[in-house]
């Protein structure tokens, strides 16, 4: 008689720990999943740009900058500087949605990954 009250009660808390251990699984499962595109997808990028010369040329570009504020201060020419820093002041003031396609180009370029994520912190 103690068997057929409590074996209700016993399949019902076994349904609850079945139930989470199979949520568990599920949700390690998503996970794995989620690696591996990403994985896949780094492959597919790097596969990708093995011929292409986007990312030197942007390196190039970014380094032109700091290549221009190290000749000023060499040369002790401070209106080299001075350019560089006009230049940067002419770029924020262009607009926004065109500053946003260039940021997410030159990302494409290098292959990163989140780019929104990196323009939310660029708003704050």
């Amino acid at each position: 008689m103690l068997q057929t009250l409590l074996g209700p009660a016993v399949e019902l808390i076994g349904g609850h720990f079945k139930h989470k251990a199979d949520e568990k699984k599920a949700t390690h499962y998503r996970k794995m999943k989620e690696i591996q595109n990403g994985a896949a997808w780094e492959s597919k990028m790097a596969d990708a740009t093995q011929n292409s010369y986007k990312d030197e040329f942007w390196t190039v570009i970014l380094a032109l900058p700091l290549i221009a504020i190290s000749f000023g201060v060499i040369t002790d020419s401070p209106e080299v500087i001075e350019r560089v820093r006009h230049g940067f002041q002419v770029l924020s003031e262009l607009d926004e949605w065109y500053q946003y396609l260039l940021f997410l180009a030159i990302s494409a370029s290098f292959g990163i990954r989140g780019a929104d994520k990196l323009m939310a912190l660029r708003k704050k």
